[in-house]
């Protein structure tokens, strides 16, 4: 039976909620789409953020035939499958979740027909590209990054989910009440195939939409862990959040539910990489080095022995001191390049490698040590590291 969201999915952007950045007027993936312009590209972020329906979007778009795989579970036979059929002169458009699944053999083999334009691709992963996609092929693809929908944006969407037949009863989200919808947003963290997935699920045993149903079912058993769906998604979301709120026992918990259930030990351990930094940050600098020192302890062991690194890494992180003055500094200076763009940089400070340059004034007054702010004029006395 097709599942919920698949039923919901968006056809359009006029139904798409959310990443106005990617998809609002004059922005870049709204241009590409209205525009009909083909090309491959990555779209990178969290789970439930709208990656696959971006996809479909656009190739229903360009009219292009669409196939839609997991790199968890094809390969490169799977890929000559799609190369050979016949697509009756429409482009073919190879939507690729997981795109970081791949290993670097299997992205060589996409290569050449990305690059002559025999496969249009639409990579889809939640970890940073730079580091999971292959140079040659990433530098053939535009990046789009997808954001954590914010609380408005979650709500839309949960009151389309309230508004199908299978949930109305009287009048606008009849079927979903105001504070399961709010218990559902903040439970998501801004993943709408988790809430949707989460309704689907509680409506199914228990015929009733309440903060209670929805708690049961997130403890049922009938909910099993599955590496590539919602559960896999919890589980480490409750495992981030344990470590953020110093409870080891808690974190080591979830460690072993996953450890358990085969998660890839790399996938863990780059999650502690990025919380080292993230959430202990200045505190304890050295947790960073701790934290990539596990994560080269999985790549170079394995299972099952890279377990006890795990738990010694996370036994770790959690008892260090939080500080995420360096995380939110970065935000907020991102909040201003966003805003602002790209500020003339202060004459002072700018290179001045030719005579021209330092003719035009360029470095001139340059000190060393300097208190005087050297941020762009229109920032100066901003502080974003507190």
């Amino acid at each position: 039976m097709e599942p919920l969201a698949a039923k919901i999915r968006p056809q359009t952007l006029a139904e798409f909620v959310g990443q106005e950045h990617l998809v609002g007027k004059g922005q870049p993936l709204r241009q590409a789409i209205e525009q009909k312009h083909l090309f491959s590209f990555v779209l990178w972020g969290p789970p439930g953020v709208g990656k696959t329906t971006l996809a479909h979007i656009y190739a229903n778009a360009l009219d292009a035939k669409f196939y839609h795989l997991s790199a968890v579970a094809v390969g490169k036979d799977d890929i000559k499958k799609v190369l050979k059929d016949d697509a009756d002169g429409q482009p073919k458009v190879l939507f690729l979740d997981e795109i970081h699944r791949f290993n670097k053999a299997q992205q060589d083999f996409l290569l050449p027909y990305v690059e002559t334009g025999e496969l249009t691709l639409i990579g889809a992963t939640t970890e940073n590209p730079s580091f999971e996609v292959i140079a040659p092929l990433l530098s053939r693809c535009r990046v789009f990054v997808l954001n954590e929908l914010a609380s408005d944006n979650m709500l839309a969407i949960i009151n389309r989910v309230a508004n199908t037949p299978s949930f109305t009863k009287e009048g606008e989200g009849g079927g979903i009440p105001q504070d399961a919808k709010d218990w559902l947003i903040a439970m998501a963290n801004g993943d709408a195939r988790a809430a949707i997935t989460m309704i689907e699920n509680t409506n199914q045993l228990y015929k009733k939409i309440t903060i209670e149903t929805l708690k049961q079912t997130l403890q049922s058993k009938h909910l099993r862990y599955d590496k590539a769906g919602d559960e896999h998604y919890n589980t480490i979301s409750a495992f981030i959040k344990s470590m953020r709120a110093s409870q080891p026992d808690a974190a080591i918990y979830y460690l072993a539910r996953m450890v358990d259930a085969g998660e890839d030990p790399l996938f863990i351990a780059r999650r502690m990489v990025i919380f080292a930094s993230e959430d202990i940050g200045l505190a304890v600098p050295t947790a960073l080095v701790v934290a990539n020192a596990v994560f080269r302890a999985c790549e170079t062991i394995g299972y099952p022995e890279c377990a006890i690194n795990l738990a010694h890494g996370v036994a770790y992180l959690c008892q260090c001191k939080k500080n995420r003055s360096a995380y939110d500094a970065l935000r907020a200076a991102q909040k201003d390049v966003k805003e602002f763009g790209n500020l003339p940089i202060p004459m002072n400070i700018r290179n001045a490698p030719t005579k021209l340059m330092k003719e035009l004034g360029y470095g001139e007054g340059y000190k060393k040590y300097t208190e005087e702010s050297l941020l762009p004029e229109e920032l100066k006395g901003k502080r974003y590291l507190k």
